[in-house]
């Protein structure tokens, strides 16, 4: 595996483990921290898979725009259009005062990070 393409995979499995982990504390977990993490799992996935099929993206952190540039080399993108346009949400919607995440959109933004999680994970040729 490309060196480039495995910094990638790793970087984004790391922003997964920790959402996973921020979840699971008892006291004090930071429901917006697992929702911003979330986004950033699935933003690098998408561009793992777009370097891996040596697709030119741009420094951007909207997962539809993303989704826009993986069509044309896998149709079957456009069935997690939903989830993307979800989690999208979360790169920035609560990095500011005035609003925060409950534990319950903590866990659907988890559950929609896993989900594509897989789904990218086998676009890449990986293990689930």
């Amino acid at each position: 595996m490309n060196e480039l393409l495995a910094e990638w995979i790793s970087k984004a499995e790391g922003d997964y483990v920790l959402a996973r982990r921020e979840i699971r504390v008892r006291k004090g977990a930071n429901y917006d921290a697992v929702c911003f993490h979330c986004q950033q799992s699935i933003e690098k996935y998408l561009k793992a898979f777009l370097f891996q099929n040596s697709a030119d993206f741009p420094k951007t952190h909207r997962l539809i725009e993303l989704l826009e540039l993986c069509l044309p080399l896998d149709a079957s993108f456009e069935f997690q259009r939903d989830l993307l346009r979800e989690l999208d949400r979360y790169g920035v919607r609560y990095r500011y005062p005035g609003i925060s995440a409950d534990k319950e959109e903590a866990q659907q933004a988890l559950r929609g990070a896993k989900s594509l999680r897989s789904f990218l994970r086998i676009k890449l040729g990986l293990d689930d």
